[in-house]
């Protein structure tokens, strides 16, 4: 069995997610024997995949992705995002796409859609960007400007706690017994409890902090929106995704995406590569 079908037999086995496509207003659903098939081998020159996880997370949320992505023989991987700030952040990941010889897909979870617009406006070999429950800045905007721009978000006071960190700043933690209903939901209580124990903080400054760059609309661009999402709430990824004229994916979930629904991920990474090896 070649790597292609074994990749196709794992999904098929494996996927349970049901995925809508919005190309502008029109939507339809792929039945999931039909998503298992589109997986195939990748080209000898396919671009390279670099993850970057988000905040009150690390970059095991992408195990899953990373090991079936790897599988096929897609060149993969995953940045540990600092979660100090916007440039802070997006200059180490600027130096990481740098490393890389030849195109590069940035895959963007929550806070690091901040990340990734940012390098794609730096940087040129970044051709495809997907957005995964995540945010996307014009010039400006914040963290907190965007996950607040419509109501839902349960990213309150009552459901975090700060605690002093070293050279004055202030991380911000989720408490972990609203780990599964503000980040988590569509995870079993087991794995919601091992992610809320090893959760990484965001640097408090982090939230105000605004987007200098936004990603050039000539990059081909996937929103995959988390229709349960109670972190940044939906609504906020409909109004981003539209104004970005990112390509909508939606997918029954929390805002743990990458956990949650692992193999719409892949699904749609899979989308990306082909349209940035054009």
């Amino acid at each position: 069995m070649n790597r292609s079908s074994s990749l196709s037999a794992l999904i098929a086995t494996l996927l349970a997610a049901s995925i809508s496509f919005n190309a502008s207003a029109d939507t339809s659903t792929t039945p999931a024997s039909t998503r298992a098939e589109s997986f195939h081998h990748p080209h000898n020159a396919s671009p390279t995949v670099i993850f970057v996880h988000g905040a009150f997370a690390d970059s095991s949320s992408w195990n899953v992705e990373i090991s079936v992505l790897r599988s096929a023989g897609y060149p993969v991987i995953a940045y540990a995002n600092p979660l100090r700030g916007i440039a802070n952040d997006a200059a180490g990941l600027d130096a990481l796409v740098k490393s890389v010889d030849g195109p590069v897909v940035l895959v963007g979870h929550s806070y690091a859609g901040m990340v990734v617009s940012q390098v794609a406006a730096q940087e040129p070999s970044v051709k495809a960007i997907v957005y995964v429950a995540a945010l996307i800045p014009v010039v400006g905007e914040s963290t907190n400007d965007l996950v607040t721009k419509f109501p839902g978000s349960q990213l309150v006071a009552a459901n975090l706690h700060s605690v002093a960190a070293p050279g004055g700043q202030t991380d911000v933690y989720i408490n972990q017994d609203k780990y599964g209903t503000v980040y988590a939901g569509g995870l079993s209580q087991p794995d919601i409890t091992v992610a809320a124990a090893g959760e990484r903080p965001l640097a408090a400054a982090a939230f105000a902090e605004a987007a200098t760059l936004a990603a050039p609309a000539s990059v081909p661009k996937w929103e995959i929106v988390a229709t349960q999402d109670h972190a940044v709430p939906t609504q906020v990824q409909e109004f981003m995704a539209n104004r970005a004229g990112a390509r909508i994916v939606r997918t029954r979930s929390g805002h743990d995406v990458p956990a949650a629904q692992p193999f719409v991920v892949v699904k749609v990474v899979e989308e990306a590569i082909a349209a940035a090896s054009k």
